[in-house]
């Protein structure tokens, strides 16, 4: 059951773009537990439920958050400093496994829509876990290095649509963040939230809450079968 239902007639979507951790691959306790590491070294107090609570900035914005919440300023050069240290940590202790059916439902998807990744992560990080799980899959990958301003801002959103080469009603966002969901709707998008780690009513700016990742899949699939009437 859909925990929220969007009320007027859906368009006929071109192109999906799926967040990455959380929603294709099981990885942010890795993530959350690297920032944590990390940031205590700083001597900045972290926990794992703060990281989940800001899910989809990239580093610049995950470091200004907790820095500024302890009312520090960055030094320009610790943004580099950080994220290498939390992709070390992130890449020596990951062991994150892709959400079951998600392989098989996109390899599906991909015959009639266009596909793309727009995730708040390192690009490193972005493309071992996409070659790993979902190699051939995605048509555009972007990371949280390829743009200025991370989600919530719609800038990552807006690129994927522009190098998937479409408008953005003909686009759908899958996110399990609300800064992921904010900046889908910032950019105009249709969106999807699958709460894989918070609470449902923390994505209720999404266009469709759905329960978890079996119902995401069967909304996905119905969609593939839409297209193909």
């Amino acid at each position: 059951m859909f925990i929220r239902k969007y009320s007027q007639e859906r368009p006929m979507f071109k192109g999906i773009i799926f967040d990455s951790d959380g929603v294709l691959v099981n990885s942010m306790p890795f993530h959350a537990k690297a920032w944590v590491e990390v940031f205590s070294e700083y001597g900045i107090e972290v926990t794992e439920e703060d990281i989940y609570e800001i899910e989809g900035s990239n580093h610049v914005g995950v470091i200004n958050i907790f820095f500024g919440r302890v009312g520090r300023t960055p030094e320009p050069e610790i943004y580099d400093e950080i994220l290498e240290k939390k992709r070390a940590h992130f890449l020596e202790n990951n062991d994150a496994e892709v959400f079951e059916g998600m392989y098989d439902c996109l390899s599906s998807l991909k015959d009639n829509f266009k596909l793309a990744v727009a995730s708040g992560a390192d690009r490193t990080i972005v493309t071992s876990l996409m070659d790993k799980f979902y190699s051939g899959i995605f048509d555009v990958i972007i990371s949280g290095e390829d743009v200025e301003n991370g989600k919530p801002d719609p800038e990552p959103y807006e690129k994927a649509i522009e190098k998937l080469g479409i408008n953005k009603n003909e686009c759908l966002v899958v996110e399990n963040a609300p800064l992921g969901v904010e900046s889908a709707k910032n950019a105009g998008v249709f969106c999807v939230g699958v709460p894989t780690y918070l609470k449902p009513e923390q994505l209720q700016d999404a266009d469709i809450v759905v329960e978890n990742h079996a119902e995401l899949i069967d909304y996905l699939m119905s969609l593939d079968q839409k297209k193909e009437l």
